[in-house]
């Protein structure tokens, strides 16, 4: 079993999901939202920060996921987010953990089936897939896509070790 910690950053909150993968089985660990809280711009990163050590202490993941940054309309909101995004990788390069990053298209085509899915759709089958009870948090549902996504990626690129080359579409 390989233990991964999920990370949807954000500002205001950021979400997480620890996922238990053992080829294509993947079992739910464990999911929430790091409510941040803070004065100044210091005191949130400071929240984040203190939040995915705590997650990283209780759970010993062994790999960590990140979702990229896009280029939105509001510049603030994508600084924000990338400071966001940099205070919870340090946290987790502290912990010589190795931290993988996917695109949100890459994370939705991958749980959902479609680059362009709605949070709705991606809160729904993170619960058929995971066969949890109910629909997570959005944001929760995003970082369990998120580790989701590269669980996949992984025992894809695992399976492809040992393909020689392909010819005519088939793997040889």
């Amino acid at each position: 079993m390989i233990r991964t910690l999920g990370i949807d950053p954000g500002s205001i909150n950021t979400g997480y999901g620890i996922i238990d993968s053992n080829g294509n089985h993947c079992k739910h660990v464990d999911d929430g939202v790091i409510k941040v809280k803070g004065e100044t711009l210091a005191d949130k990163l400071k929240v984040i920060h203190q939040g995915i050590i705590e997650i990283i202490h209780e759970y010993e993941p062994v790999e960590v996921s990140i979702e990229r940054i896009f280029m939105n309309r509001n510049a603030d909101s994508v600084i924000k987010l990338g400071q966001a995004r940099g205070v919870a990788i340090a946290a987790c390069a502290i912990q010589d953990l190795p931290v993988y990053e996917y695109t949100a298209n890459q994370v939705k085509q991958a749980t959902v089936g479609k680059g362009h899915a709605t949070k709705e759709q991606v809160q729904h089958m993170i619960k058929i897939l995971l066969c949890l009870k109910k629909r997570p948090k959005a944001d929760a549902a995003d970082a369990l896509a998120i580790a989701l996504c590269h669980a996949n990626s992984r025992e894809g690129l695992l399976r492809m070790q040992g393909v020689s080359g392909i010819r005519y579409g088939r793997l040889q």
